[in-house]
């Protein structure tokens, strides 16, 4: 009988440890970012390559909100990107939104560069400045065929 409540003890502890790997994750692995604490806005790049659902939005470096929709608009063949900014970060109507790297073998992320405007983009406003992923592949086989501009 002793042994059946250790198995029950022991499998208690190991839903609680689970449960809390569960709650850790979703605070701090960007899964809780579309809540209230937050607004979305839009963008529509040529390419996204590396950007999926879950992607960094950063600002100065600083991650400010998460990818939460990508998706291949049928009529203009450019992928539109959703994401969330947190509501503490108010953005000028004029910010541009890149594709960038974390280094040769790193992810990419969003980044968002404000403008001057005196005017504020709001809840579900699009981005209209925005700048495409290069390819790392492409790049390199264009220096190798020399196919470059000299």
């Amino acid at each position: 009988m002793a042994e059946h409540a250790t198995e029950v003890i022991v499998g208690g502890v190991v839903v609680a440890a689970a449960a809390g790997f569960l709650v850790y994750a979703s605070q701090f692995g960007g899964f809780g970012a579309g809540g209230a604490n937050s607004y979305p806005l839009t963008a529509n790049f040529r390419s996204i390559e590396g950007i999926s659902v879950g992607t960094d939005i950063r600002l100065a470096g600083v991650k400010v909100g998460t990818v939460t929709d990508v998706a291949l608009n049928p009529a203009t063949f450019r992928a539109d990107a959703t994401f969330s900014i947190q509501s503490a970060f108010e953005l000028p109507d004029d910010t541009a939104a890149v594709v960038a790297s974390e280094g040769l073998l790193g992810g990419s992320y969003i980044e968002l560069l404000p403008g001057g405007s005196p005017f504020n983009l709001g809840a579900g406003d699009e981005i209209v400045d925005t700048e495409s992923s290069v390819s790392l592949i492409q790049l390199l086989l264009r220096f190798v065929s020399g196919d470059g501009s000299e």
